[in-house]
């Protein structure tokens, strides 16, 4: 009984906020320089009801808020029923760019679909997403 205490507090006490204190976290300032690099117009669209059978553009825009030109080194969609385009030439600052997904509604009923975008700005891929329903 006496080890199951001891073990007991022992868990309490790996698990407590006494080492919330251990790392500093200086991160915070990156985290906004590389946020504030590309500004999108919307990360998530709703299309709200489509026609079975009828592909369905989705473009995503963004601004180029940085000091330097930033070029989209890949788009992978979520999955086979999603292609995608892009602006393929490097972005200035201050202009505008796109994504955009291509949705094929061969399938009846509510979808959420994801497309992953990586820029020379940041290896981290930014998650675009779209849903809606197709209606027969």
């Amino acid at each position: 009984m006496k080890k199951l205490k001891i073990t007991a507090l022992l868990a309490v006490l790996a698990f407590s906020p006494f080492y919330a204190n251990v790392l500093t976290t200086d991160a915070p300032s990156i985290v906004k320089m590389v946020a504030d690099a590309i500004k999108w117009k919307s990360e998530s669209i709703d299309v709200g009801n489509i026609p079975q059978g009828k592909p369905k553009l989705i473009r995503f825009e963004f601004t180029n808020t940085s000091s330097k030109p930033i070029i989209i080194q890949n788009v992978a969609p979520s999955c086979g029923c999603t292609t995608a385009d892009y602006t393929k030439t490097p972005i200035q600052p201050g202009k505008k760019g796109f994504v955009e997904a291509s949705y094929n509604a061969a399938t009846v009923g509510p979808f959420m679909k994801t497309v992953n975008v990586t820029t020379s700005d940041s290896k981290t891929p930014k998650t675009l997403s779209f849903k809606g329903v197709v209606a027969s």
